[in-house]
């Protein structure tokens, strides 16, 4: 006789994205058995891109609800019991605690680009990038503008932090997450690098050491704490849901994707593209130079990562669907959404290899890596062009992998060898059209597995049951998990790579117009 699901493991992973809070529960073979989500969007506050905290737990209740509900529909009884959790959440960003955790200001996440001053100063005294959206960069620049506020901060955080603090009462984080708060060096923050910028801190008046702001670093696998009587209450109200459970070091959506694809490995891959997008690739060995392209990070377990990413990906592409939904709607027809993405991502499969003389900027925020500090969605054509849905749909899906081209050019200087590259995200949901586009971009075939469909959220969850199951070898625990995932691999045929080769130069070359627009408007 079978064991009822109410005996079988169920590991939950949550992630709080840009657009959506996506609820997963697995169990101990990875299966998906429940899922929920809620959509949500950004703010500006103050100038400043930010969600509110009372938005975060609204929707981290709402996504939950909404899995277990589906639990229950799926399986005949309440979700009660879980084996372990793991939190994960978009990178980066500024969370400033005082004493008593109370927050000091509202949450500055990884879209803003106001600290490009911190973040070269940063870069020119450690001799190590330091982007702008990192955590130690929107405080350092916090105190250059002599923020009041900088003197009462007693704690620093990432969103994913934060919300496994609530549940647990833990102050831990991923090593891959604490890499985008201050560069980390063997299994924890660099002790060189804090040291001068103690010495930095202190020239402006401050003489708290700054790793006593910062959350512990603690491995894939770790043992993260437990989930508290209050912490339970938080993520469900119902008071359905039983404390007790082991909760994973909480992560960044960079390392999920990693997980997520199978990418912990020297010499692999992986390529998130959404709302932003960005290029994982784990390093045999360090860079030997500092690009301020390249972001240097930390996988989940440890080893070095490069990474390329950019502000702005797919939000352009999503606005103009919009537009053309209420276009249908004007004519009083009725599409679903889903087939409509698809039929244009396919429609642009028919563009003129010059993209009809069409050239756009999909920069709704700024774009580091473009030297655009504060963005404005741009198009333009030549007047003996050709204005035709397919020539501007594949426009906007290049003018998406401009940034991400230009930045993987820094990688090729230093000879990183990519083995495997594995795509995941919304980009690459119409068929292969994705996959073709990002293949002539970046000139390496893409594959998309099956099993990574749920995305961050599901390599959460795996990273929640590499806690549960006490993983020794983090690697060969992930290749287990992916040994018989089915996948489809695209390569870019040459007349797409020569077609994205004619856009990226001209594309590179009217960025001056991009700049002076953005004075302008």
């Amino acid at each position: 006789m079978g064991r009822s699901d109410m005996e079988k493991k169920k590991i939950l992973g949550i992630e709080l994205g840009s657009t959506r809070i996506k609820s997963v529960l697995i169990n101990e073979k990875a299966d998906v058995i429940a899922s929920g989500s809620y959509e949500w969007e950004n703010e500006l506050v103050d100038g400043l891109w930010s969600y509110s905290l009372e938005d975060v737990e609204k929707g981290l209740q709402k996504s939950y609800a909404e899995l277990a509900e589906d639990y229950k529909a799926k399986h005949g009884e309440e979700l009660c019991d879980i084996s372990a959790i793991g939190i994960s959440a978009m990178m980066h960003g500024y969370l400033a605690f005082d004493k008593d955790d109370n927050l000091l200001v509202p949450f500055r996440t990884w879209r803003n680009t106001n600290t490009e001053k911190a973040a070269d100063e940063l870069t020119e005294l450690f001799g190590f990038n330091i982007p702008m959206r990192w955590s130690v960069a929107h405080y350092y620049q916090a105190v250059l503008n002599s923020e009041a506020h900088v003197n009462n901060v007693a704690f620093l955080t990432t969103l994913a932090c934060y919300v496994h603090y609530k549940l647990t009462g833990k102050k831990v984080l991923g090593i891959g997450d604490a890499s985008g708060m201050f560069p980390v060096s063997g299994d924890g923050y660099d002790k060189e690098m804090l040291a001068k910028f103690d010495t930095l801190l202190s020239s402006k008046g401050i003489d708290m050491p700054f790793e006593s702001l910062l959350p512990e670093v603690l491995l894939a696998a770790d043992n993260a704490g437990v989930l508290t009587e209050e912490g339970a209450r938080y993520l469900d109200p119902t008071g359905k849901l039983n404390a007790g459970c082991v909760l994973c070091p909480p992560e960044g959506d960079a390392g999920t994707g990693m997980v997520a694809t199978c990418s912990v490995t020297p010499k692999t891959a992986n390529i998130s593209a959404g709302t932003s997008a960005f290029l994982m690739v784990v390093l045999e060995k360090q860079l030997e130079n500092c690009y301020r392209e390249i972001d240097v990070l930390a996988a989940p377990h440890g080893a070095p990562v490069a990474m390329v990413h950019v502000n702005n990906f797919t939000s352009e592409i999503t606005a103009w669907t919009n537009l053309f939904e209420e276009v249908i709607a004007l004519g009083g027809g009725n599409i679903d959404r889903g087939r409509l993405f698809d039929a244009l991502y396919a429609k642009s499969m028919e563009g003129d290899e010059n993209c009809g003389g069409l050239i756009g900027y999909n920069f709704l925020s700024g774009e580091p890596i473009a030297g655009v500090e504060r963005g404005i969605p741009l198009i333009a054509r030549t007047p003996d062009g050709k204005l035709n849905l397919a020539n501007f749909m594949k426009m906007h899906i290049f003018s998406a992998l401009g940034t991400l081209a230009i930045g993987c050019k820094m990688l090729a200087k230093e000879n990183v060898r990519i083995d495997s590259v594995c795509g995941h995200g919304g980009f690459f949901k119409a068929s292969v059209v994705g996959q073709s586009a990002m293949s002539a971009a970046i000139g390496t075939p893409i594959t998309v597995l099956q099993n990574a469909g749920e995305g961050g959220a599901w390599g959460m969850a795996l990273l929640a049951l590499a806690t549960f199951n006490k993983a020794a070898d983090f690697e060969r625990f992930v290749d287990g998990i992916f040994a018989n995932a089915e996948k489809s691999t695209v390569s870019a045929t040459d007349e797409q790579i020569k077609s994205f080769g004619i856009f990226i130069q001209k594309y590179q070359n009217c960025l001056a117009v991009e700049k002076e627009a953005e004075l302008l408007l």
